[in-house]
């Protein structure tokens, strides 16, 4: 695909609604001829993420047609399946959520006809995988505490994190809820590290619903 972020700003604006959305769905159509498969995810660093993990199989998946598209929240997702499905774009679709979102991934997919009373692993089948607690956590343990350290260090961070580590509010919590929290502590800085850790997992380690998604 030529112009995902192109695509992905016209799809945010179709979704909205209001005056623009009837022009942005036009470019969406016109961009998604070159598409067969669009991911949804919650947010930026998810999709940091699923790429890092793509470009470290050597997988091009803007060459392969895929676009990942963050939908800015799982309260989101029933309005972007309704406009990828069977009366919208007609693109496959596949997903990846926190654990705390399935129920708005869950229902969404039933609303737009994907089935009923949908299990988790009756989502696994239809390409929608759930992070336990959230992918975050999933690096963070397939990693280990003192892996992730590994990574701060080298990007240069690790002074920080153990300024971090004495704040009163973080006394007392183990160091992976301190890891976690300080990963979201900063703009820019969850999406950065989101594709930093999957780098740096070994490749039999990769959290089992990033795997999942990208093959």
């Amino acid at each position: 695909m030529r112009e995902p972020d192109r695509f992905r700003g016209a799809v945010r604006v179709w979704a909205t609604g209001g005056a623009d959305a009837a022009a942005a769905a036009t470019v969406a159509r016109e961009l998604a001829g070159e598409l067969s498969t669009v991911v949804l995810v919650e947010g930026f660093s998810d999709q940091c993420a699923v790429e890092a993990l793509a470009e470290r199989r050597g997988r091009d998946l803007a060459g392969e047609g895929v676009c990942v598209l963050p939908i800015g929240g799982a309260m989101s997702v029933a309005r972007y399946l309704r406009l990828f499905g069977a009366q919208g774009l007609a693109l496959t679709v596949r997903g990846l959520c926190d654990e705390a979102e399935e129920g708005f991934f869950r229902r969404g997919l039933e609303r737009a006809g994907f089935g009923g009373d949908l299990t988790r692993p009756a989502m696994a089948a239809l390409g929608f995988q759930v992070c336990v607690t959230d992918l975050e956590d999933e690096l963070i343990r397939a990693l280990g505490s003192a892996g992730v350290e590994r990574v701060i260090d080298a990007e240069r961070d690790l002074a920080r994190f153990r300024v971090f580590q004495k704040q009163p509010a973080q006394r007392g919590r183990t160091v992976e809820r301190q890891l976690r929290r300080f990963l979201g502590t900063m703009s820019g800085r969850k999406a950065r590290y989101a594709s930093a850790l999957v780098r740096a997992v070994d490749p039999g380690a990769i959290p089992r619903p990033l795997d999942r998604l990208l093959d």
